[in-house]
Order: structure tokens, then C-alpha cells, then sequence
């Protein structure tokens, strides 16, 4: 809405990502879906330590109980302790992520700002966490990588066994079988980060 009435945004996530500090820990780009058009999101996690008896957990643009599990299965399988931890999680923009794609760019966000990590700002994140911990193939991948070469990011974190892969389209990505293999990479693990060559 302007002061000459409503306009056409041409590319929302150009609108979502307009302000990004790629510098800053606690901050992973989602490359998610509206309908069948791809966005791309900007996912901001805080983690501070508290001296309250019950850590704050505080959301807004994605569900509590979906923040909840996320921090259960951090926990459970990776070892990463935030029971002493206030979370706090926003998604830029004012943006409300309904998809369970997100699970994987919230995750980075959360082990980012807890490790004080700045993410690379030319990758993005989508995949879906079990409560196993393992990673779950997502729909629409060749979209999702599209939109973000698009806007000029050449890394994506995605899951293992990810369908509708794209060929020759100048990206290159990591696939992630579990939650623990994802803390390992954020944490400089010496494990070499796998990724594949579009031009095979």
C-alpha cells in the first residue's frame, strides 16, 4: 500500500530480505513456498543466557509448539543444552511460515546464535526434522534453488535423497542426513562439507 494506492510487489522476497546483516549470528535465509511460488525469508533466532527458573521462549511468523520440538530434538540428539537459555525467534518481515520446510533454516538460526556463528550470507536453508533428528525430503526443491540463484546466493543446506534436483544452474549444496550432521558443520567441524557438483 502507497500513498497512490496498492502496487504490485514484483519479487517478495527482495522485501523480506531487503535489510539483511549478514554478519550477525542467529540468522538463516529460508527458501520456502507460498502456494506454489517460491520466497525466500529471513529467519532470526536469539539465544541468551537466563537466570530465570523457567527460560523465555518467545515466536512470532511460525508455531510455538513447532519451536518447541525443534529445541526437544536439538537436546536429545545433537547435545546442544538451552533448558538455561531465554530463545527468542523472528521471522523477518512479518511473514508467517506455516510449512514444516522451515524446521532446518530454524535450527541453523538457533545453533548459530548459541555458538555466536555468523552463517555464510550467500546460503539458504530448507528441510524438515524428525523427531529422530533425521532430515525429511521437502517438495518443490528445483523452485526453492531457482528463486535463490536468482537472488544471487550460490550455497543451499537441504536434506539427503532431496527429489527434483536442478542440473547446471551455478549452485551448490550441501545434503544433510540428521540434525547432528548440520550442528557439526555450523560448529567448523573438521568433517569436509559434502556438496555437489551441478555440472555432473
Amino acid at each position: 500500500m502507497s500513498d497512490k494506492g496498492l502496487r504490485e510487489v514484483t519479487n517478495p522476497s527482495e522485501l523480506f530480505l531487503g535489510e539483511r546483516n549478514s554478519k550477525s549470528p542467529g540468522a538463516a535465509v529460508f527458501a520456502g513456498m507460498e502456494g506454489t511460488r517460491p520466497v525466500l525469508v529471513e529467519v532470526q533466532a536469539l539465544v541468551a543466557p537466563t537466570s530465570l527458573g523457567t527460560p523465555r521462549r518467545a515466536v512470532v511468523g511460525w508455531d510455538s509448539a513447532r519451536l518447541s520440538m525443534i529445541l526437544a530434538v536439538l537436546e536429545a540428539h545433537c547435545g546442544v543444552r538451552l533448558g538455561q537459555h531465554d530463545v527468542y525467534l523472528n521471522i523477518a518481515g512479518g511473514y508467517w511460515i506455516s510449512e514444516p520446510a522451515a524446521d532446518l533454516a530454524v535450527a541453523s538460526a538457533l545453533v548459530s546464535s548459541l555458538a555466536g556463528l555468523a552463517l555464510p550470507s550467500d546460503c539458504v536453508y530448507f528441510g524438515e526434522v524428525s523427531l529422530s533428528g533425521a532430515i525429511r525430503p521437502v517438495a518443490h526443491t528445483a523452485q526453492r534453488l531457482k528463486e535463490a540463484e536468482k537472488l544471487g546466493f550460490s550455497q543451499a543446506v537441504l536434506p539427503a535423497a532431496s527429489a527434483d534436483l536442478p542440473k547446471g544452474n551455478g549452485m551448490s549444496w550441501a545434503e544433510m542426513e540428521s540434525l547432528p550432521d548440520l550442528v557439526a558443520r555450523i560448529a567448523g567441524s573438521k568433517g569436509a562439507l559434502k556438496q555437489a557438483d551441478n555440472d555432473d
